[in-house]
Parts: structure tokens; sequence; C-alpha cells
């Protein structure tokens, strides 16, 4: 009986910088290249450069008149 090979893994642009790089087990960072481009990413999400598009939450007094 032999050994299968491993799947291949992927390789995908890293979200921060665009270099391509491995997603795979053996990536600590993955999907990004590095620890630096995964701080950056974090720090711009700390920083709320990122923001996830909602609508404002609807006062309670814009309710009906009783």
């Amino acid at each position: 009986m032999t050994d299968a090979p491993a799947p291949k893994a992927p390789m995908v642009p890293c979200p921060t910088c665009q270099t391509l790089t491995r997603f795979a087990p053996d990536n600590p960072w993955r999907p990004f290249c590095s620890q630096r481009c995964r701080s950056v990413d974090l720090g711009a999400w700390a920083s709320e450069r990122y923001r996830v598009a909602a609508k404002p939450p609807a006062d309670e007094d814009d309710g009906p008149a009783n």
C-alpha cells in the first residue's frame, strides 16, 4: 500500500499586500503571507477603517402614537 500524495495547497493573494501565498496548515498566518500583513489588517479593523454596512437602528419613539 502506498501513501497518496497530499493535495496541493492553493495559492491565494495576501489580503494586505497581494503577494501569492500558500493557503495551507503549514502557513501559520494564512490567508496572509506574514505576521506583518496579519498585524496591518488587524490594525485596520481596530482603527475602524473597515466597516460593515448596516441600517441605523430605528428609534423607539418613532412608532405610532397611542
